[in-house]
């Protein structure tokens, strides 16, 4: 995925990219493309004409449209010319999203119900011809726009009221966009869900767009998404949003082209530059079967294989009773007339049925997905009750407010690599290679072990431009790894906030994520520290390696945090001259603020290991003093011993002699 181009990370109080200042005094409604927009001023030039774009909490922007379009230079679409934080409404800090302030009034006024229908030549040189240049300019970028309807095109007066394109970049792709702009297949999926689509998407907007204009009216309108969707799928899309209303035969021929089922039946931008050639290209495309009797699922009683497959999808365990039980395959064969798609639902039926218990939820899940996938290739990924596009995990899985149903459905989604036996139901609409490596890597994101993966690192991978939600930031968003430090270094200046230490699960997911898994072994660690010590090292060692990569300048309000942190579980020098000098150098080393020094004081191996060694012959050498004092102290008392032993018998053998001496000289007289 192409990350936008790296802007210096700057301080909530900062300008925009160091350039654009946001002015909440000044709102600008209607102008955002669905989001809170506030006047900016260019402060370079000092001039006016600029809007920030408010982002939502867990709507992270399109970083790649923020990536290609940086230079992109045309007058009738408001490209994104930067992004960051800046002071919000309420005063605390916001993300944004700047673009061009709309140069005239949206074509459809806001509240308003009804307008004046456009005639046939301003829907064509006004609003036609205009938007098919941008999507044909788009489409060469390979990018989308999702989010073209009345409200969010704006008059342009310096050329003749033309329409220019509104903002979609500060959200996920087609997240503001209401269900009946949306083909079915992406109306069925929440707005998060919906993902980035393909230019014909656009196309079909474009189409309901005019259909709008022309009748003066809003198709549909006053009906819940779920009404829309079914309503397409029964009648058709042109038949469900014209309706009773007359259109001349050339605006109904384009419409009617542009609204096409199939996206590959829709005009392409190029030749709608042209509507007489979009008129002649328009492919005849052969009406779907109905059948005579309607097969009932559930609540929905369906005609058709689309429709079937729709109220499969929206009613899980009922669709996986009627593909099960053989009612699908027999009604698609008998009564619908479409042997060929009933031969392969009875293939994933019978596949069912010998693979496991008619109660395992897993089992039935993965033949609703399959069935799905083969009634109507063009519908999307559905699971358990579950609707979404694969380039919309991660979108969906951030989206709020949280919805924790939904995040279990996208880790089963992940860990069985769901993505892969979709592609492979629905091959000739996609490229099922890609498909099963990504979901191979997303895969190996959440099995990573510890605080490095789970659905935290899924949300922050696949999600470039998402803040981290670690609590510490709360008051300063952090969306991009620069951003992290300075945060960090801002949070330890407040006492209230150093309870605890720096990095928790949300942090640590971030900055795996971030550094693309560089230092996934280093933060799987941080969650498996046995020990206070080895925790507040860890810590220590991950914010020096991200200050040594990214050369960020000395941070000593965090230092002292981390000493502080640290100094209370270090194990205690043996020598008492190593001990005072490494006091000395962990004091050194805070007002430095090098987190790499402070790291050598606490997390020394090798002066360590000589510490326990010296102490450790100190150790022997008492020892061996203490084995010679005590083999010292053995030998003086048997020396004393002998020495009493001996002078006993010298006094014995002196009085014996003395003895014989005295009966000598007896005999002797």
């Amino acid at each position: 995925m192409p990350m936008p181009p790296a802007q210096p990370a700057p301080p909530p109080e900062s300008p925009i990219a160091g350039r654009f200042v946001v002015d909440t005094a000044y709102p600008l409604p209607g102008a955002g493309g669905g989001q809170p927009a506030f006047a900016a001023t260019d402060r370079r030039t000092g001039q006016a004409g600029y809007m920030a774009i408010q982002v939502a909490p867990g709507a992270p922007p399109r970083p790649q449209p923020l990536a290609a379009l940086a230079d992109f230079a045309d007058p009738r679409l408001l490209v994104p010319l930067a992004y960051g934080t800046a002071p919000g409404p309420a005063g605390r800090p916001a993300w944004y999203v700047v673009c061009p302030a709309p140069p005239g009034p949206p074509l459809w006024p806001p509240g308003a119900d009804s307008i004046r229908p456009w005639s046939d030549a301003d829907l064509i040189a006004r609003l036609l011809r205009p938007a098919a240049s941008v999507l044909e300019a788009l489409e060469r970028a390979r990018l989308t726009h999702r989010a073209i309807r009345p409200q969010n095109l704006f008059a342009d007066p310096a050329q003749g009221g033309q329409a220019v394109l509104g903002a979609a970049w500060a959200a996920p792709a087609a997240s503001t966009q209401p269900a009946v702009f949306e083909p079915p297949y992406m109306a069925m999926c929440a707005p998060s869900a919906r993902g980035a689509g393909r230019i014909g998407d656009d196309v079909y907007a474009l189409g309901v767009t005019m259909l709008a204009l022309a009748v003066g009216r809003l198709p549909l309108a006053g009906l819940d998404d779920e009404t829309v969707v079914r309503r397409k799928l029964e009648l058709g899309c042109f038949q469900a949003l014209v309706g009773d209303a007359r259109l001349s035969p050339p605006i109904a021929d384009l419409v009617g082209g542009m609204l096409a089922a199939d996206p590959e039946h829709r005009p392409p931008p190029a030749l709608l530059a042209d509507p007489a050639a979009a008129r002649a290209r328009r492919v005849a495309a052969r009406p779907p079967r109905r059948a005579p009797r309607p097969l009932e699922v559930g609540e929905m009683s369906v005609f058709d294989a689309r429709s079937l497959a729709h109220a499969i999808a929206r009613q899980p365990e009922a669709g996986a009773r009627v593909v099960r039980n053989g009612v699908a395959d027999h009604w698609l064969r008998r009564v619908l007339g479409d042997t060929t798609v009933a031969a392969r639902i009875e293939d994933v039926q019978r596949a069912r049925n010998a693979e496991g218990h008619a109660s395992d939820a897993i089992a039935d899940a993965r033949l609703v997905l399959q069935s799905v996938a083969m009634l109507d290739p063009l519908a999307p990924l559905c699971w358990r009750g579950v609707a979404l596009w694969p380039d919309a995990i991660g979108t969906a899985l951030v989206a709020e407010p949280a919805d924790a149903t939904l995040r279990a459905r996208i880790e089963e989604i992940v860990a069985q690599e769901i993505v892969g036996t979709w592609a492979a139901a629905r091959p000739e609409q996609c490229d099922p290679t890609v498909l099963r490596l990504e979901a191979r890597q997303q895969r190996a994101w959440l099995r990573l072990r510890g605080w490095a993966g789970g659905l935290a690192r899924l949300d922050y991978a696949l999600n470039p431009l998402l803040p981290c939600r670690a609590a510490l930031f709360a008051d300063r968003p952090a969306a991009r790894l620069p951003d992290v430090l300075p945060a960090l270094e801002a949070v330890a200046a407040r006492a209230d906030l150093r309870a605890a230490p720096p990095i928790d699960r949300e942090l640590a997911a971030f900055i795996a994520a971030r550094m693309e898994g560089r230092l996934d072994a280093e933060i799987a660690a941080l969650g498996d520290a046995a020990e206070p010590y080895e925790a507040a090292v860890r810590q220590v060692a991950v914010l020096a390696e991200l200050q040594s990569r990214q050369k960020a300048p000395k941070l000593p309000a965090l230092a002292a945090w981390l000493a502080a942190i640290v100094t209370p579980t270090l194990p205690r020098w043996h020598n008492r001259d190593t001990q005072a000098a490494r006091d000395a150098a962990l004091a050194a080393a805070v007002p430095a603020g090098d987190l790499a020094a402070l790291l050598g004081t606490i997390d020394d191996p090798a002066a360590r290991d000589a510490d326990e060694r010296g102490h450790a012959e100190a150790r022997d050498a008492v020892r061996r003093l203490d084995a010679r004092i005590a083999r010292l102290i053995a030998a003086t008392a048997t020396r004393a011993e002998t020495a009493l032993r001996l002078g006993q018998e010298t006094a014995a053998v002196a009085g014996l002699t003395a003895l014989v001496a005295a009966i000598v000289a007896v005999l002797l007289v």
